[in-house]
């Protein structure tokens, strides 16, 4: 099931996925992978084996409103990262880096589970909402990688509070600011 739930996310996104095909790829009932993944977010989840559930960081992100959504975002990102979940985090950011299927479905995470319910409360037009939401993204990876993968000092060791003060005014501005957009 999560080889065909894989590959339908890659392929065809998290929206144009359904359960039910998903099913049939895999040769079996629709119920039985309800039963074993409960909706297509914890499927979606398991497939690309996320090291966090955004529906459990999403609300403590947007708690405080638009103005505080880009310090909310780095911190979050900082204390998973710093957590128990760096591993699976790096194995996925190890295996995007290599596979563009694996690019895909990480992709897909970001973008459709993490960043458009994030910039989806600002209430902007789609194209516009989908630009700020992928320069969140370039800003969000670019720490992952200087800080987790590569290893980049001083950010690499730099305590988390200084990189949210150095980093979140740029993602804010990313999100509600004056920028010149792509696209």
């Amino acid at each position: 099931m999560l080889s065909a739930a894989r590959a339908a996310f890659a392929e065809r996104g998290y929206d144009g996925a359904s359960i039910r095909a998903i099913a049939t790829a895999a040769g079996v009932d629709p119920a039985l992978v309800h039963h074993y993944f409960g909706t297509k977010d914890k499927l979606f989840l398991a497939a690309v084996e996320a090291p966090v559930d955004p529906a459990q960081v999403l609300p403590e992100i947007l708690a405080e409103g638009p103005d505080r959504l880009g310090e909310n975002i780095v911190r979050m990102l900082l204390r998973v990262w710093d957590g128990p979940a760096r591993p699976a985090g790096l194995a996925l950011v190890r295996s995007a880096l290599g596979s563009e299927w694996t690019a895909r479905l990480l992709r897909e995470f970001l973008v459709a589970r993490v960043l458009r319910r994030v910039v989806g409360t600002l209430d902007l037009p789609p194209a516009e909402a989908e630009a700020r939401g992928a320069l969140v993204a370039s800003q969000l990876i670019g720490v992952v990688m200087i800080r987790y993968v590569l290893r980049v000092e001083p950010l690499a060791s730099a305590p988390p509070e200084q990189l949210v003060a150095a980093v979140a005014p740029t993602v804010q501005r990313y999100l509600t600011g004056e920028v010149v957009l792509p696209g």
